[in-house]
């Protein structure tokens, strides 16, 4: 069985968090400011695409792209697309 994995960055003054369930098929859950926007059951190998909305006046939407690996097991990588740019999402430990 796989672990989980939490990725977390700060955009202006809102936190966007994304928290993947353990193993190849678990949850994804898009959270911005410690609410949960939008949720998928499960995720599969290859990419995985959430979407979102800061909330601005006016809303602000962005991407979430998890890119879970097809042959070699290995960590999930998450970034985010905002305004057309791609950032990185870093992974955070959380106990």
């Amino acid at each position: 069985m796989g672990q989980s994995h939490h990725f977390h960055l700060d955009q202006g003054d809102h936190s966007i968090t994304v928290n993947v369930g353990p193993g190849r098929s678990g949850e994804i859950e898009l959270l911005v400011d410690g609410k949960v926007v939008a949720y998928q059951k499960e995720h599969s190998a290859g990419m995985n695409v959430l979407t979102g909305e800061l909330p601005e006046e006016p809303a602000h939407p962005f991407r979430i792209l998890l890119r879970q690996p097809h042959l070699v097991p290995s960590m999930p990588r998450c970034t985010l697309e905002l305004d057309g740019v791609e950032q990185p999402m870093p992974e955070r430990l959380v106990l």
